[in-house]
C-alpha cells in the first residue's frame, strides 16, 4: 500500500495557519516557562544551601513531589484543579479582554491555558534543574571552597562568583538537556490547556489535508527548533569562558 502525501493541502490556507499558531504558542510557553523555571531552580538552590533544616526538608518535598509525578498529571490538575482555587475576581480578571497582552506572534499570554501551562512546566523543570546544578556544585573540589575562603569570600559571594559557575560548567550538559525536555514537554502543555487538539485534527481533515501529514509538517519544525536550541545553548555554556576559550 503505497502514501500518497498531498503536501499543498498541508502547507495552504488554514492548516498551515492551525500548525504555525501552535508552534508559535509553544515557543512562547517553552520561553516563559523556562524563565520560570530558572528562577524557581535558583531560589530552590539558595534555599537547600542556607542550612536550615526546614528549608532543606521543604527544598526536598519539593523535588520529590514534582519529579515523580506524571507531567500529563500535572498538567491536569493546574488547568482543572488548580485554577478554580484562585480567587473569583483574580479568574474573572484574568479572563476579561486584554487587547494589550500579546506577545510577538499574536500570542496572548494572560489567559487560563498559557498561565497554566507555562506555570506547569516551570515547577516540574525546577525540580530537575536543582538537583542537576546541586550536583555539579558538588563535583567541585574541596580546593576551590578552602581557596574561596583564605582569600576573604564571603559565603555568598564565593558562591556566585567561584562555585556556582564552576558548577554550571560540570552540569550544563543536562541542564541543556532539561531546557530542550521542557520544550518538548510544551507542546504537551498547550495541547492540554487549549483542549483543542482533536477538535482540530478534524479541522485538518475537513480541509481535504490529512492529520497524519500535518503532524509530520510540525515534527519536523520542532525538531530543527529543538537541534537550533541544543547547539545554541552548548556555545552560551559557561565552559569555554572558564576554561580560556578551549572547546
Amino acid at each position: 500500500m503505497k502514501l500518497h502525501f498531498d503536501w499543498h493541502g498541508v502547507l495552504s490556507g488554514q492548516p498551515l495557519q492551525w500548525l504555525l499558531n501552535g508552534y508559535v504558542t509553544t515557543l512562547w510557553v517553552s520561553v516563559i516557562g523556562a524563565l520560570l523555571a530558572t528562577v524557581l531552580a535558583m531560589l530552590l538552590l539558595f534555599l537547600r544551601l542556607s542550612g536550615n533544616a526546614l528549608a532543606v526538608r521543604g527544598v526536598a518535598l519539593w523535588v520529590s513531589l514534582f519529579r515523580n509525578t506524571p507531567i500529563l498529571v500535572q498538567f491536569l490538575f493546574w488547568y482543572f484543579s488548580a485554577w478554580n482555587l484562585l480567587p473569583r475576581v483574580w479568574r474573572d480578571w484574568i479572563n476579561a479582554d486584554h487587547p494589550g497582552a500579546l506577545l510577538p506572534g499574536d500570542v496572548s499570554w494572560l489567559t487560563p491555558e498559557f498561565l497554566c501551562s507555562a506555570w506547569g512546566l516551570g515547577v516540574f523543570i525546577s525540580a530537575f534543574l536543582v538537583e542537576e546544578i546541586s550536583a555539579g556544585l558538588a563535583a567541585v573540589p574541596d580546593g576551590q571552597r578552602e581557596a574561596a575562603v583564605s582569600q576573604g569570600f564571603s559565603t555568598a559571594t564565593a558562591l556566585r562568583w567561584i562555585l556556582l559557575p564552576q558548577g554550571l560548567v560540570n552540569a550544563w550538559q543536562p541542564i541543556t538537556g532539561q531546557y530542550l525536555n521542557l520544550m518538548k514537554l510544551s507542546s504537551l502543555a498547550s495541547g492540554i490547556g487549549f483542549a483543542e487538539l482533536t477538535y482540530q485534527v478534524r479541522q485538518v481533515d475537513s480541509y481535504n489535508a490529512h492529520a497524519l501529514e500535518a503532524f509530520a509538517v510540525g515534527t519536523v519544525l520542532y525538531l530543527v527548533t529543538g537541534v537550533l536550541l541544543g547547539f545554541a545553548l552548548g556555545l552560551l555554556g559557561p565552559g569555554r569562558r572558564l576554561m580560556g576559550g578551549e572547546p
